[in-house]
C-alpha cells in the first residue's frame, strides 16, 4: 500500500465516521420533535423498522452461517430485547420530558454505563484516565439533571435507564464475532421494532402517514445508514480513532437542537457540554498497557494480520495489510501491548 492509499484511506474513514456521528447526532433532536406526535412505542418501533430497512442491502451480502446464528442466539436475543425493545421506549418516553439538547448530552451516559458494565460483568481494564473521564460524563448528567424541574429529572431518569440498556448491549454484542453489526441491527429491527411498532399501534392507533415516514427516514438515516458508514469508516481508520470521531454524535446533536430547533441554550447545558467533551476525551485517548488473556476460539470475522491477535495463516491471495474475512482459529495466548479499551 502505498503512502497516498493509506492517507487518502485515513480521509476516507474520517469522514465516514464523521458523517456517521452526525446523523446519529441529529436522530435525537429529530426523534424529540416526532415524540410530540407518537406515543414511545410507535415512535421506538419506527425508528427500529426504519434502522432494519436502510441495513438490508448490507445484509444481503453477506449472510451468517446457520451455525453463527446457533451460536449467537442467546446474546443475540439479549441485544434485541434489551437494546433493541426496551432502551428506545425508554428514551422515546424520555425525550417527551426534556429539550433536544439535554437529551443529545444525556446520551453521552451509554459511555459511562458501559464502562461500569464492562468493568464489573465482563473484567474489562479500566484505568485511571477511563475511571476519570467517566466520572467527568456522570457529573455532566447530574448537572443537566439538577435542578428543581421534577419533569426534567423524570425524563434524565429516563433516558439514563436507556443508556443503562445500550451499555449492556454494547458488551454482550460486542462478543457476537460470528455476526456483522448490521445483521444484529436487522434483528433488533425486525425483532424488536415490529414488536414496539405493534404494541403502540394497539395503544394508540395508527400513527399519521407522514409522521410514520419522518420516523422511519429519521431511523434509516440515524440507525440504519450511520452504523453502516461507521463500520465502513471503522475498516480506514481502525476502531480506537473511529471510535474518538463518533464520540461527537451528542454534541452534534446538541448544537443542532440550539440552531436549528432555535432552542434556548441554559448554562446548565453549556457546563455539562465542556465537561461531557472532556471526559468523552479522556476515556478515548486512554491506551493502556497490561497483561492480559486470549481464550482459544474459531470464529469468522473481518480481520487483519498486523493487530498482534491474527497471526494465523491467511488463504491465498489474501493481503495481511488489508482487511479481509474467512474462518480462522486463535491459540490462547497472555501478552502484553497498548490498547484503548474496548467501549
Amino acid at each position: 500500500m502505498t503512502q497516498l492509499n493509506a492517507g487518502s484511506m485515513m480521509r476516507r474513514g474520517v469522514v465516514r465516521c464523521a458523517l456517521a456521528a452526525v446523523l446519529f447526532g441529529v436522530s435525537a433532536p429529530a426523534a424529540s420533535r416526532l415524540a410530540d406526535d407518537l406515543g414511545p412505542f410507535s415512535l421506538a418501533g419506527l425508528l427500529y423498522v426504519g434502522a432494519a430497512a436502510a441495513v438490508l442491502p448490507v445484509v444481503g451480502r453477506s449472510r451468517p452461517t446457520a451455525a453463527a446464528w446457533r451460536r449467537s442466539r442467546s446474546r443475540l436475543a439479549l441485544a434485541v430485547f434489551v437494546g433493541g425493545a426496551v432502551g428506545p421506549v425508554l428514551l422515546a418516553t424520555g425525550l417527551g420530558y426534556v429539550s433536544a439538547a439535554t437529551a443529545s448530552l444525556l446520551l453521552n451516559l451509554e459511555l459511562v454505563f458501559t464502562t461500569i458494565v464492562a468493568a464489573l460483568a465482563f473484567r474489562e481494564h479500566i484505568g485511571g484516565r477511563v475511571a476519570a473521564g467517566t466520572a467527568l460524563v456522570a457529573l455532566a448528567g447530574v448537572t443537566l439533571a439538577w435542578s428543581g424541574d421534577a419533569q426534567l429529572r423524570w425524563g434524565a431518569l429516563l433516558i439514563a435507564a436507556a443508556c443503562v440498556c445500550w451499555a449492556v448491549d454494547n458488551s454482550v454484542t460486542a462478543a457476537l464475532d460470528d455476526l456483522a453489526p448490521a445483521h444484529i441491527t436487522l434483528a433488533k429491527g425486525v425483532v424488536a421494532g415490529g414488536a414496539n411498532l405493534a404494541i403502540g399501534v394497539v395503544l394508540d392507533g395508527g400513527p399519521p402517514a407522514a409522521t410514520a415516514l419522518g420516523a422511519l427516514a429519521v431511523g434509516a438515516l440515524g440507525y440504519g445508514l450511520s452504523i453502516t458508514l461507521w463500520v465502513a469508516g471503522a475498516r480506514d481508520l481502525g476502531a480506537a480513532r473511529a471510535q474518538l470521531v463518533f464520540a461527537t454524535a451528542p454534541f452534534v446533536g446538541a448544537v443542532v437542537a440550539w440552531t436549528v430547533l432555535a432552542e434556548p441554550a441554559s448554562w446548565r447545558q453549556l457546563i455539562a457540554l465542556v465537561v461531557a467533551a472532556v471526559g468523552v476525551s479522556f476515556v478515548i485517548g486512554s491506551a493502556h498497557f497490561h497483561e492480559h488473556h486470549h481464550h482459544p476460539t474459531v470464529h469468522d470475522h473481518e480481520h487483519v494480520h498486523d493487530d498482534k491477535h491474527h497471526d494465523h495463516d491467511r488463504p491465498a491471495g489474501a493481503d495481511g495489510a488489508r482487511r479481509h474475512q474467512h474462518a480462522h482459529a486463535h491459540r490462547a495466548c497472555v501478552h502484553r501491548h497498548p490498547h484503548v479499551p474496548d467501549l
